[in-house]
C-alpha cells in the first residue's frame, strides 16, 4: 500500500483511541503529515521500538504497540511458552500502552507479571529473572523529549533481545496485519481469570536487598553527613532511589519540587537527559539555595545517572567516563583492600567509552572487555560468565551515556545502585578529607588526561535517513587521512569485522557482532568513532583527545570537532 491507503485504512480502523482518530482527521489532505506517519514502519530492532507517539505506521501508538506485542507473543509461544513481565515509566501513553500490552499476551495465553505503578527499567530486568519470565517488556524511550515513546524487550535472560531474536520477532511482526491479526483480552476480565497479576512488594524488596548488597562499606554514610540534591527528572527514580538512600544512612535528601512526581510532559526539563546541563538546571539552582555536597539526577526510567559537585562557589558537572572510571577505581580499590576481589576480576565497557578504563584496570589486575554499543552487550557478557559459573567475576561495567551496574543481579544499567555507589564514594572521600574534585583531578594527573566528547547531527524524515547512510558509506570509502592535524593510523569498520592498520596494511578480525561503526585511529592514543543512533535520526561523532594537560586535550577536542562539522554533511 502507499501513504494514501494506508492513511485511509487508518482512518477506517484506528477508531480505539480518540486522540489518534481526531490527528488523522486533522491531517487530512496534508500529504506531507500523511507521509511523514506513513513512509514507513517503527524499526523493531535489539533496542525495542522508539518513535514519536501519534497515529500512523512511523508513530507510536497502540495498533504499533499491540502488533510487536502480537508478534512477540507468537515468538514466545514458539519456544515453548512461558510468563512476561512488564513496567512502563511517567511517558505520555506510557501506562496505556503497558496495558495494551498486557492485555495482547493475556488474549494469547500468556500470563503477564505487572507492575502496579510505574518502575525503573532495571526493575523490569530484576522481575524477569526474579519471577522466571520468558521475556520482559518495558515501556520508555528513556531520556528522549516528552513527544516520544518506546518499547523495550527483554529476554529471559533480563537482557535486551539479542539481534537473532529480534530478528525472529520481526518476522512474526511482519506476518502479523496490524488491525486483524491481533488478539487481546480485557485487562479487568484477565486479572479475575490470573492471566494478568501485579507484580508483589516482596519482588520489590528483593530487588533493593540486592541493590545494597554492592556496597562497600555500608557504614561510611551513617556519620559522613552527607546532603544530596535529588530529582528524578519527572520519572520512576523517586521512590527506589529515595529508599536507597535512606537506607544507606543518607538522611539529608532534598528533591526538586517541580520534578518530584511523575509528568509525562517534562514542562521544565523538555529534553530529560542527566547528560545535559538544561535538564539540571532547577537542580542546580536548588543546590545554589541547599549547598549540597551532591547533586543527582536520573532519567524518567531510572537507568542513568548524573552529578554536579561543588568546586568553589558553583557546581561542577561530571561526565558519564568521569563518574565511571571513578566508580571503578573506588570499587576495584576497595574490593582489592577489603579483600573481597574475586579472582580473574573483569570489567566491561563499550567501544565508545573513555579509555582511561584500560589503565585503570591494569592498575588493578582487572580484565577488560570491550563490547559495542549498547548496555546489553555487557549484561550479555555477565550471561557469558553465570553459564561458566563465573558470574562472581563481573565487578563493574558501564557506557559513557551516563549507564553504570555493580553485580550481576540485573542485566541492564541501574541508577539506583548508581546513586547508591556514587554517595558512598563521595562519603569516602569526604572521610579521607577529599572532594570528588580533587579525586577526579588526581586520577587524570595518574593515568593522563582524556577528553571525551559527543557530537550529534540530526537527520530528520525520510531523506534524514538516507543522508546519515551515505555519510557512512562515504567514510567506508573515502576516510580523512588526518584529523586536527593528526594523521589516521587506523581504520576499523565493525559492518565488516575488520580493522587495519594503515602504516603495514595488516588487518585484524574484529570479534563481535556486525554494526554500523566506524573508527578513526589517530596519533598519540586520540580517536574518533562515528555511529548513527540505534534509537533516534542522529549521526553520533565520539572523540577521545589526549593531552598532557586537560586543556592541551580540550583544545585538541575542539580542533577535531572543527575538522568534522565539515565532513559530516
Amino acid at each position: 500500500m502507499n501513504t494514501s491507503e494506508l492513511y485511509t485504512l487508518w482512518l477506517e480502523n484506528a477508531t480505539a483511541d480518540p486522540d489518534l482518530k481526531k490527528e488523522l482527521e486533522e491531517i487530512a489532505g496534508k500529504e506531507e503529515e500523511i507521509s511523514d506517519r506513513f513512509y514507513r514502519e517503527l524499526e523493531f530492532g535489539t533496542g525495542g521500538l522508539r518513535g514519536v507517539i501519534g497515529a500512523g505506521t512511523n508513530r507510536m501508538n497502540i495498533y504499533t504497540v499491540n502488533k510487536v506485542t502480537q508478534g512477540l507473543a507468537t515468538y514466545i509461544k514458539a519456544h515453548g511458552g512461558g510468563s512476561v513481565a512488564v513496567s512502563y515509566d511517567s511517558r505520555i501513553k506510557s501506562d496505556r500502552f503497558a496495558r495494551s500490552t498486557a492485555e495482547v499476551f493475556a488474549g494469547n495465553g500468556i500470563k503477564v507479571h505487572i507492575y502496579s505503578e510505574l518502575m525503573p527499567t532495571p526493575m523490569l530486568s530484576w522481575a524477569v529473572r526474579a519471577l522466571n519470565c520468558k521475556a520482559g517488556v518495558m515501556v520508555t524511550a528513556s531520556h528522549n523529549p516528552a513527544k516520544y515513546n518506546g518499547y523495550k524487550v527483554y529476554g529471559s535472560d533480563g537482557c535486551q533481545v539479542t539481534n537473532e531474536a529480534a530478528d525472529e520477532i520481526l518476522s512474526y511482526i511482519n506476518k502479523t496485519d496490524v488491525f486483524k491479526g491481533v488478539t487481546t483480552k480485557d485487562f479487568d476480565t484477565a486479572v479475575k481469570e490470573g492471566l494478568i497479576s501485579y507484580i508483589g512488594q516482596d519482588t520489590i524488596d528483593a530487588y533493593i536487598a540486592e541493590v545494597r548488597k554492592q556496597s562497600l562499606h555500608p557504614e561510611i554514610c551513617e556519620s559522613a553527613g552527607l546532603k544530596v540534591v535529588y530529582t528524578p527528572l519527572n520519572g520512576t527514580g523517586n521512590k527506589p532511589v529515595r529508599r536507597i538512600l535512606k537506607e544507606i544512612g543518607i538522611k539529608d535528601v532534598v528533591v526538586v519540587p517541580e520534578q518530584e512526581n511523575p509528568d509525562g510532559t517534562f514542562s521544565t526539563c523538555p529534553y530529560p537527559n542527566p547528560e545535559i546541563r538544561e535538564a539540571l538546571e532547577l537542580g542546580l539552582r536548588l543546590c545554589d539555595k541547599e549547598k549540597p555536597d551532591l547533586l543527582l539526577a536520573t532519567d524518567p526510567d531510572c537507568d542513568r545517572v548524573g552529578i554536579a559537585v561543588p568546586d568553589g562557589d558553583k557546581y561542577a558537572l561530571f561526565s558519564g567516563n568521569e563518574v565511571g572510571a571513578l566508580l571503578l577505581e573506588y570499587v576495584a580499590r576497595e574490593r582489592k583492600a577489603l579483600g573481597t576481589m574475586p579472582a580473574n576480576p573483569l570489567t566491561v565497557k563499550t567501544i565508545v567509552t573513555t579509555d582511561i578504563i584500560g589503565k585503570i584496570a591494569e592498575k588493578y589486575g582487572v580484565e577488560m572487555v570491550e563490547v559495542l554499543t549498547g548496555f546489553k552487550f555487557i549484561g550479555e557478557q555477565i550471561g557469558f560468565l553465570e553459564k561458566k559459573g563465573q558470574q562472581d567475576r563481573y565487578i563493574f561495567g558501564f557506557e559513557e551515556s551516563y549507564g553504570y551496574l555493580a553485580g550481576g543481579y540485573v542485566r541492564d544499567k541501574d541508577a539506583v545502585v548508581a546513586s547508591m555507589l556514587i554517595c558512598e564514594m563521595a562519603a569516602f572521600y569526604r572521610a579521607q578529607g577529599k572532594s570528588l574534585i580533587q579525586v577526579r583531578r588526581e586520577m587524570y594527573e595518574e593515568y593522563g588526561f582524556y577528553c571525551n566528547k559527543l557530537d550529534t547531527f540530526t537527520f530528520e524524515g525520510a531523506s534524514g535517513m538516507q543522508k546519515m547512510s551515505d555519510i557512512m558509506d562515504k567514510f567506508r570509502t573515502d576516510y580523512p587521512k588526518e584529523i586536527a592535524g593528526c594523521k589516521v593510523i587506523g581504520f576499523a569498520d565493525y559492518q565488516a569485522s575488520e580493522k587495519t592498520d594503515l602504516a603495514t596494511g595488516a588487518k585484524e578480525h574484529i570479534d563481535l557482532p556486525k554494526s554500523n561503526v566506524i573508527s578513526l585511529y589517530l596519533e598519540g592514543g586520540n580517536k574518533t568513532i562515528i555511529r548513527p543512533s540505534g534509537t533516534e535520526p542522529k549521526l553520533k561523532v565520539y572523540y577521545t583527545a589526549v593531552g598532557g594537560t586537560m586543556e592541551e586535550a580540550e583544545a585538541l577536542h575542539k580542533r577535531m570537532s572543527e575538522n568534522f562539522q565539515t565532513l559530516v554533511k
